[in-house]
């Protein structure tokens, strides 16, 4: 139904406010099981949506860490060659 939310804290550079919202979104759509909600329920789906990805972004803001900040094309590249292993993909 949707696609794994990626861990956020500890990047160089910082999250960005979009990458939150994606993360906020895939939240609402996990728990709630919709990836898009009815008419009846756009409202509180868009607003779930918004009050998360602001509690999200505070939390990140709030954390501190003494480990080096990642570097987010090694975290891909890592990632990938996880990928591939697992699903038997080569390249």
């Amino acid at each position: 139904m949707c696609r794994n939310i990626r861990q956020l804290h500890n990047f160089e550079p910082p999250a960005t406010s979009e990458e939150v919202a994606a993360a906020a979104l895939q939240y609402v759509r996990k728990v709630s099981g919709a990836t898009r909600p009815s008419q009846a329920n756009a409202e509180a789906f868009a607003r779930a949506v918004e009050e998360v990805a602001e509690v999200t972004q505070r939390l990140l803001d709030a954390l501190v860490t003494a480990a080096p900040p990642k570097d987010r094309e090694v975290e891909a590249t890592k990632a990938r060659a996880r990928a591939a292993e697992r699903y038997g993909r080569t390249g």
